[in-house]
């Protein structure tokens, strides 16, 4: 998740989430092509076919590109990308003739299709893996469409909410973003500086649906929204290590902009107190966010079988399920026969049994028309704190 989604500018605060997984995955597939960002396999002298690769750390991990090079006599080389919008930006100049597939934020996958480098999904072809993936991401599926044609599948989810230490606080206590402003909840809040994620939730909080296009008012009521959070914010950070140790101590009741992704692999290592919720709607604009990762085929003149074999590899209960459970974090994925893959403690990590009501009480996060204009508005209110 995580990330801008309307324009490059908007970027800043995907490469400040993502950094947390720095480091991370990668380091088995071999050296750096000379010349280039790609990660070539070892297998590349003897493989019969090739694949290039363009993803987040984590998809690149060993456990799952070795076996499919090795069933497909493959090499995979990968170009990892540190936020979703350079990432389509690096396509869009022209990248796109070099690589086959892209894992990225979904709203980047969709502008595929009008950018003009999609291949599209035929879902036909696709039929058995929409038919493994819950019902809500079956076929079709709005957020991966563009003119009624698939520009790609869902890989991972998850849900924007308040983050809250359970023994400090009640979950009852953030059925709205209310405490975010209370004066008794002073100095005892952390708002995370990832880019658009923040603003998003208070938006809506304010009334403002932040994926509609705004005019001057509601911008200024966005600005006034986010002014009032920072009066009464303890700490607003971009270091997810240090937001994630103040919840656990208690230095911070909740945390505000990061949600699943930033809570689930805590709560893997035994921190189950801490819940990532969804507020109930308010005056009939639902509160929660649902983001979303997914991968799509590149249209770069080869439309290779091996990239359409490696998605519906990708997608797969097994190799699904190591996407959801990483070092790093931890995520929900569409593929519903990997729920039954999943230990009782992962589940519980994960919140399944919450998921749904989620993603019932949330918006689907999409392009943002007016992002540039709030990420302004953000860094204006913040440099006068």
């Amino acid at each position: 998740m995580k990330k801008g989604t309307a324009d490059i500018s908007s970027s800043i605060g995907a490469m400040k989430r993502r950094s947390v997984l720095k480091g991370m995955g990668g380091l088995g597939l071999g050296l750096a092509a000379a010349g280039s960002g790609f990660m070539a396999s070892r297998r590349d002298a003897a493989a019969a076919e090739s694949l290039n690769y363009m993803c987040w750390e984590g998809y690149n991990a060993p456990s799952i590109l070795e076996p499919f090079q090795k069933a497909k006599d493959a090499s995979i080389s990968v170009d990892l990308i540190t936020d979703s919008a350079g990432g389509f930006a690096k396509l869009a100049a022209g990248a796109s003739r070099d690589f086959d597939l892209v894992s990225s934020d979904s709203p980047w996958i969709q502008r595929m299709g009008p950018a003009g480098f999609c291949r599209y999904i035929d879902e036909a072809d696709f039929a058995d893996q929409f038919a493994e993936f819950y019902p809500q991401f079956r076929a079709p599926f709005a957020p991966l469409a563009f003119e009624g044609k698939a520009t790609g599948l869902p890989t991972r989810w998850g849900w924007v909410g308040p983050t809250v230490n359970t023994k400090f606080d009640k979950l009852e206590t953030w059925s709205s973003y209310a405490p975010v402003f209370d004066s008794a909840y002073k100095d005892k809040i952390c708002l995370l500086d990832w880019g658009d994620w923040p603003i998003m939730p208070l938006a809506l909080y304010a009334g403002v649906n932040p994926y509609e296009e705004l005019d001057e008012a509601a911008l200024e009521e966005v600005r006034k929204v986010l002014r009032a959070a920072f009066k009464n914010t303890r700490a607003i950070v971009a270091d997810l290590a240090v937001a994630q140790k103040g919840l656990i101590d208690g230095s911070f009741r909740a945390l505000i902009g990061g949600g699943t992704y930033a809570t689930s692999a805590l709560r893997m290592k035994g921190h189950d107190y801490i819940q990532s919720i969804v507020p109930e709607p308010k005056n009939g604009l639902k509160q929660g966010i649902i983001w979303m990762e997914a991968t799509g085929l590149i249209d770069n003149g080869k439309n290779s079988q091996i990239a359409a074999d490696f998605l519906k590899y990708i997608v797969s209960p097994e190799v699904a399920k190591q996407l959801a459970i990483t070092e790093a974090t931890c995520n929900l994925v569409p593929n519903s026969k990997t729920e039954a893959l999943f230990s009782e403690e992962e589940k519980k990590a994960l919140q399944v049994d919450y998921m749904w009501t989620a993603w019932d009480n949330s918006q689907f996060h999409t392009v943002a028309p007016n992002i540039d204009d709030m990420l302004a508005i953000w860094q204006e209110e913040l440099a006068a704190r």
